[in-house]
Parts: structure tokens; C-alpha cells; sequence
């Protein structure tokens, strides 16, 4: 019930009820905090506290799957017209970074200071060094992309956007360019690939110049930064209104005898 930064979920479903792919399994009433789905159709067999990464107990929903994975009947494309409705869809999706930090994505759309923003950061800098997840997300879901940065300039009225990708992945730049061509006040920056070139701050400096201060947002400096798989879910899900259930995840390693890039639910 936290999968996410902000504040942990309280269980929408109990004992023995059976849900379906994209079903609301929990929610909060914070607004830094977003709603989770169900990533399985099946029966609701345990609800009890586990571990959490952090070492902190969370309460979890377990869901034993009938292997049917039938969709819920509330997953629908959701109807938007401005930048409330906007992210008040993406809130209802569950998005939330995908980049690695976890961060409601409906927040970063909402800044106080929306006047001062200007520039959307999409990155395309892996968080890790032999992640490879937002290379193939860049490669093979461009379209994507572009549709993603359309949808978040138009509703927020930006003026400018930046995608930040590192040196190593030419390909993906090339890519990218030709993707945006044409596409007014749209760029795409090479980067040196050294780690932490995916930190938000670090990429906001990198990109634009600007220095985001301690203890202060990169709104502060006129700047909305959203990850490249972050982005494309959002052109997937104004078409789909299937939420955030799946996840591409990068496995590798010495131990690892075939790594690769696997979408989980």
C-alpha cells in the first residue's frame, strides 16, 4: 500500500472480494500520494503488515491470481480540458516517477508558482549505471514520448522542452531528434554519461544552468522534470485508461545468466 513517496494507502478492498487488472486496491486523501491498483484479476486472500524496504512495517494487499487477467470495468480513457482535469487523471492513474524516486506525478503538474514554469526536463539519463529500462523505452516507445511532451506542454503552457539523454545511447538521441523535429521550442540534449547524470537537480543544471537551492523544488527555478517512462505512460493512458500496473524493470548482474529488460506486473 506504498509504492510510492508520500503517504501510505488504506486498503479499498477486503477478505475474499475479487478483483480485476486496473481495480483501485487502495488510496489516501493526501495530496502527496497516489492511488494503487491491482496488477492481477483474482481473490483477495491476505491483508496483513509486511517489510518494507525501508525496514518499516506496510500494510499489504495479497491477491492470489486466477491467471485470467480480466480487466476492471472502470478502466476507461479519461475525459480532460484543462490542467485540473488533467492531473487530476493522472492522479486517478496511479503514476507516479518512474524514474526511481516514486513521486506523485500529479503534484510536479500542479506547481504554486505554475506562471514561473516554463520548461519541462524529460530525462532520459538511467538513474544506475547497467539499468537499460529508459533506453528501450526511448527506442522502442518514441511515439510515446512525443505525444507525453505534447500533452504536458500544451496543458501546463510551457514554452520550452529539453530531453536529456547521456552520450552512451546514440542511438536513442538520433532517435529522438528526428521524433521532435519540427516540434516548436523541442530540443534534445546529449549529456555526459557519468554517474548521477539522472539526479533531478543534477540534469536541471546540466540542461539549463540554473541551480536548484537547498531545501527548494525545481519549480523554484521555472523547471518541471519528468522521466522519459513517465512521459510515455501518460500518452498510454489518456488512449488506454489502463493505469499503472506494470513496470519495465532491468535484470543484471554477474549472477544474471541472460540479462534483460522484463515489463512486470
Amino acid at each position: 500500500m506504498k509504492q510510492h513517496m508520500g503517504r501510505e494507502c488504506t486498503p479499498t478492498v477486503k477478505l475474499t472480494d475479487l478483483v480485476k487488472v486496473g481495480q483501485v486496491i487502495g488510496d489516501t486523501d493526501a495530496f502527496i500520494g497516489a492511488p494503487i491498483h491491482s496488477s492481477v484479476s483474482g481473490k483477495v486472500t491476505k491483508i496483513d503488515d509486511i517489510i518494507g524496504s525501508d525496514g518499516t512495517p506496510i500494510k499489504a494487499v495479497v491477491i492470489t491470481p486466477d491467471k485470467l487477467q480480466e480487466v476492471d470495468e472502470s478502466v476507461k480513457a479519461p475525459e480532460v480540458t484543462d490542467l485540473a482535469s488533467f492531473a487530476a487523471a493522472i492522479r486517478r492513474s496511479g503514476l507516479v516517477g518512474l524514474g526511481g524516486a516514486g513521486f506523485p506525478t500529479h503534484v510536479k503538474l500542479m506547481p504554486k508558482n505554475l506562471d514561473e514554469v516554463t520548461t519541462l526536463l524529460v530525462n532520459g539519463a538511467e538513474c544506475e549505471p547497467y539499468i537499460t529500462a529508459d533506453n528501450r523505452t526511448m527506442l522502442e516507445e518514441t511515439d510515446d514520448i512525443v505525444e507525453g511532451i505534447k500533452l504536458v506542454k500544451q496543458y501546463m503552457e510551457l514554452s520550452e522542452v529539453i530531453i536529456g539523454v547521456e552520450d552512451n545511447k546514440p542511438e536513442a538521441i538520433a532517435k529522438l531528434q528526428a521524433a521532435v523535429a519540427g516540434l516548436d521550442g523541442v530540443s534534445v540534449k546529449s549529456l555526459k554519461a557519468q554517474y548521477p547524470q539522472g539526479g533531478e537537480k543534477v540534469l536541471i543544471y546540466e540542461c539549463t544552468g540554473k541551480i536548484v537551492p537547498e531545501g527548494k523544488l525545481p519549480s523554484d527555478v521555472g523547471c518541471v522534470v519528468l522521466n522519459v517512462s513517465t512521459i510515455a505512460f501518460i500518452a498510454r493512458y489518456m488512449h488506454t485508461g489502463m493505469p499503472l500496473v506494470t513496470k519495465r524493470v532491468t535484470v543484471d548482474g554477474d549472477a544474471i545468466a541472460e540479462p534483460k529488460n522484463v515489463e512486470v506486473p
